[in-house]
């Protein structure tokens, strides 16, 4: 989201300032959201280094707070990134008098969330994430009582990770066209969102006088059951030859332990199998009330998956094999 909330905010000719830890390469992109001068880079070697917040904030008066990884490391673990990092940003946000603080969670943020894969007792546990960003969002609303909350569903966007992982030719499987999820997809209703709606909502919160304190849950305007959704993305890239299959566990515990829980872990395996809901949707707060009406996937697949379409550089009347795209079916609560 990082980008997008950049690009937003330099149209608007404000001055960013982008921690940043490791190498400058990746952020250089960034100097074209703005104009000369107005996108600034200041190095943050640790969640825990305060002197280094409180100067990249020093003369803010927003700080939006993204921090965020799909596993953990030997460096930080989840109580390190979405309990103690946002207790620290909000503490010295409070102390620099910044006016507004936006942080991020997750919409399944929950202080007990469910377990819908079993992968055996000598493995961690999964969902320590959303329990971890259900910790970190009480201490943020206790530290900084005006903070603007985001609880998004999963976000896609232009060659982003969320869908790279239905395309991608090979995903936790020993056969190379097997999409692997949990009881394929049909007991699970996602509620994705596009990248830019909420970037649109971050911006409108910024400026509107009622946002302070509040929590908006950001999810797109239909659900739908995760095996029609992929079967969908995996079609409109004319990869006819994929196909969903529940997935293997005594494989996938074999990769946990090859490769040290990092890019296939038990954390984002159950955040996948686990549908999205709003708990009391009547009174929760949605990207609507912030003037941001949002767009349906069936809309922004084409668009999403283009870069990864094949033959999209083909005349039609070359391409001897025609795919049938299904339509995507909105299912009820």
């Amino acid at each position: 989201m990082g980008r997008h909330i950049v690009n937003r905010l330099g149209r608007i000719g404000s001055q960013v300032i982008i921690p940043y830890r490791g190498d400058t390469f990746r952020l250089e992109r960034l100097r074209l959201c703005g104009d000369l001068g107005q996108i600034l880079f200041t190095p943050m070697d640790s969640i825990y280094h305060e002197d280094q917040m409180r100067k990249a904030m020093m003369h803010s008066n927003v700080v939006i707070n993204l921090i965020g990884k799909e596993y953990e490391s030997d460096s930080y673990d989840f109580h390190d990134l979405y309990v103690d990092a946002p207790a620290n940003i909000a503490r010295i946000a409070k102390e620099m008098g910044v006016e507004r603080f936006i942080h991020f969670s997750h919409l399944n943020a929950d202080p007990n969330p469910p377990e819908l894969i079993y992968f055996g007792t000598d493995l961690p546990r999964g969902n320590s994430s959303l329990k971890k960003k259900w910790e970190g969002d009480q201490l943020v609303r206790e530290i900084f009582p005006e903070a603007i909350i985001f609880r998004p569903a999963d976000i896609y966007g232009i060659k982003d990770w969320y869908f790279f992982k239905y395309i991608y030719h090979r995903r936790y499987s020993k056969i190379r066209h097997a999409i692997p999820i949990w009881r394929e997809g049909m007991d699970t209703v996602k509620q994705p969102v596009w990248s830019s709606d909420v970037a649109a909502g971050v911006l409108n919160a910024v400026f509107d006088t009622d946002a302070p304190g509040n929590t908006y849950y950001c999810v797109g305007p239909e659900r739908y059951c995760l095996n029609n959704m992929v079967d969908h993305i995996t079609k409109i890239c004319a990869r006819e030859f994929r196909y969903i299959t529940d997935i293997d566990v005594s494989y996938i515990r074999k990769l946990i332990r090859q490769r040290k829980n990092r890019i296939v872990n038990i954390d984002t395996l159950q955040r996948e199998a686990l549908s999205d809901l709003i708990v009391q949707r009547h009174l929760a707060k949605t990207l609507e009330d912030l003037g941001v009406q949002p767009r349906s996937l069936q809309d922004m697949a084409p668009i999403v998956t283009n870069p990864y379409m094949a033959f999209k550089s083909m005349d039609d009347e070359y391409i001897k094999t025609k795919y049938t795209i299904p339509k995507l079916i909105s299912v009820d609560d």
